[in-house]
Protein backbone atom coordinates (compact mmCIF):
# COMPACT_ATOMS: atom_id res chain seq x y z
CA UNK A 1 0.00 0.00 0.00
CA UNK A 2 1.55 3.45 -1.29
CA UNK A 3 2.15 6.18 1.53
CA UNK A 4 -1.18 8.32 0.38
CA UNK A 5 -3.34 5.18 0.66
CA UNK A 6 -2.12 4.10 4.49
CA UNK A 7 -2.57 7.63 5.46
CA UNK A 8 -6.15 7.94 3.75
CA UNK A 9 -6.77 4.43 5.54
CA UNK A 10 -5.00 5.81 9.25
CA UNK A 11 -7.54 8.91 8.91
CA UNK A 12 -10.64 7.43 8.36
CA UNK A 13 -9.98 5.12 11.23
CA UNK A 14 -8.92 8.33 13.19
CA UNK A 15 -12.85 9.54 11.92
CA UNK A 16 -14.41 6.19 13.18
CA UNK A 17 -12.65 6.63 16.58
CA UNK A 18 -14.23 9.89 16.93
CA UNK A 19 -17.39 8.68 16.20
CA UNK A 20 -17.41 6.12 18.37
CA UNK A 21 -16.29 8.30 21.49
CA UNK A 22 -19.84 10.38 20.38
CA UNK A 23 -21.84 7.53 20.46
CA UNK A 24 -20.34 6.04 23.61
CA UNK A 25 -20.95 9.53 25.34
CA UNK A 26 -24.98 9.73 23.88
CA UNK A 27 -25.37 5.88 25.16
CA UNK A 28 -25.16 7.46 28.55
CA UNK A 29 -28.69 9.25 27.09
CA UNK A 30 -30.33 6.23 26.10
CA UNK A 31 -32.97 4.76 27.95
CA UNK A 32 -33.61 1.20 27.60
CA UNK A 33 -36.13 -0.70 30.39
CA UNK A 34 -36.85 -4.32 31.61
CA UNK A 35 -39.93 -5.69 33.56
CA UNK A 36 -41.07 -8.86 35.26
CA UNK A 37 -43.87 -9.80 37.00
CA UNK A 38 -46.59 -8.51 34.82
CA UNK A 39 -44.72 -5.12 35.10
CA UNK A 40 -44.59 -5.06 38.62
CA UNK A 41 -40.99 -4.41 38.74
CA UNK A 42 -39.60 -2.43 36.27
CA UNK A 43 -35.55 -1.53 35.90
CA UNK A 44 -34.50 1.51 33.60
CA UNK A 45 -30.84 1.35 32.04
CA UNK A 46 -28.85 3.29 29.88
CA UNK A 47 -26.82 2.51 26.55
CA UNK A 48 -23.94 2.37 28.92
CA UNK A 49 -25.05 -0.05 30.47
CA UNK A 50 -25.70 1.76 33.69
CA UNK A 51 -28.89 0.76 36.02
CA UNK A 52 -30.52 4.25 37.08
CA UNK A 53 -33.57 3.23 38.50
CA UNK A 54 -35.59 -0.09 40.04
CA UNK A 55 -39.66 -0.07 41.02
CA UNK A 56 -41.33 -2.10 42.42
CA UNK A 57 -44.87 -2.33 43.07
CA UNK A 58 -45.89 -3.07 46.65
CA UNK A 59 -48.06 -5.58 45.81
CA UNK A 60 -45.30 -8.23 45.26
CA UNK A 61 -43.76 -7.31 48.38
CA UNK A 62 -44.34 -10.74 50.38
CA UNK A 63 -42.25 -10.50 53.40
CA UNK A 64 -43.06 -14.70 53.20
CA UNK A 65 -41.86 -14.71 49.73
CA UNK A 66 -38.53 -12.62 49.28
CA UNK A 67 -37.24 -15.42 46.84
CA UNK A 68 -39.78 -14.51 44.40
CA UNK A 69 -38.91 -10.83 44.44
CA UNK A 70 -35.54 -11.21 44.19
CA UNK A 71 -36.51 -13.23 40.90
CA UNK A 72 -38.22 -10.53 39.79
CA UNK A 73 -35.58 -7.95 40.44
CA UNK A 74 -32.88 -10.37 38.73
CA UNK A 75 -35.37 -10.89 36.19
CA UNK A 76 -35.49 -7.40 34.80
CA UNK A 77 -31.81 -6.68 35.61
CA UNK A 78 -30.99 -8.97 33.04
CA UNK A 79 -33.83 -8.11 30.62
CA UNK A 80 -32.92 -4.22 30.96
CA UNK A 81 -29.07 -5.37 30.56
CA UNK A 82 -29.78 -7.19 27.48
CA UNK A 83 -31.83 -4.45 25.74
CA UNK A 84 -28.89 -1.98 26.62
CA UNK A 85 -26.02 -3.83 25.04
CA UNK A 86 -28.06 -4.43 21.89
CA UNK A 87 -28.86 -0.94 21.86
CA UNK A 88 -25.44 -0.09 22.42
CA UNK A 89 -24.39 -2.46 19.22
CA UNK A 90 -27.04 -1.47 17.38
CA UNK A 91 -25.79 2.21 17.76
CA UNK A 92 -22.07 1.26 16.96
CA UNK A 93 -22.62 -0.61 14.06
CA UNK A 94 -24.14 2.25 12.82
CA UNK A 95 -20.44 4.15 13.35
CA UNK A 96 -18.28 0.79 12.61
CA UNK A 97 -20.37 -0.53 9.65
CA UNK A 98 -20.70 -3.98 11.62
CA UNK A 99 -16.58 -4.30 11.96
CA UNK A 100 -14.87 -6.67 14.21
CA UNK A 101 -12.85 -4.85 17.39
CA UNK A 102 -9.35 -3.81 15.64
CA UNK A 103 -6.24 -3.76 17.44
CA UNK A 104 -5.57 -0.38 18.46
CA UNK A 105 -9.28 1.23 18.05
CA UNK A 106 -10.92 1.42 21.18
CA UNK A 107 -14.55 -0.08 20.52
CA UNK A 108 -16.00 -1.04 24.26
CA UNK A 109 -18.83 -3.40 24.82
CA UNK A 110 -17.42 -5.06 21.60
Amino acid sequence: MNRGGMSGLLKQAQKMQENLQKVQENLGNLKVEGTAGGGMVKVVANGAQEIEEIKIDPQVIDPEDVEMLEDLVLAAVNQAMESAKAKAQEEMSKVTGGMPNIPGLNMPGF
